[in-house]
């Protein structure tokens, strides 16, 4: 994940052997991202994935994303 330039928002533990370093400009925004999950596993569909077809999975994400932010 490093290599795609992708980094650690979530902070460490107490009790971790391997610090990891908050970044605290970053850190406030995370919520967001916990939120859109949350509200997508919502729906059951998605959160099981029943279909077997990419394609099925990515439209009915689609239809859910659209759905949870016309609500």
């Amino acid at each position: 994940m490093r290599q795609q330039g992708i980094s650690v928002v979530i902070p460490g533990t107490h009790g971790c052997e391997c610090r990891i370093r908050l970044d605290t400009r970053r850190h406030p925004d995370r919520w967001r991202v916990e939120a859109v999950f949350c509200r997508l596993k919502d729906f059951r569909r998605i959160a099981t994935y029943y279909d077997k077809l990419t394609r099925n999975v990515a439209s009915a994400l689609a239809l859910a994303a659209v759905i949870a932010s016309w609500c």
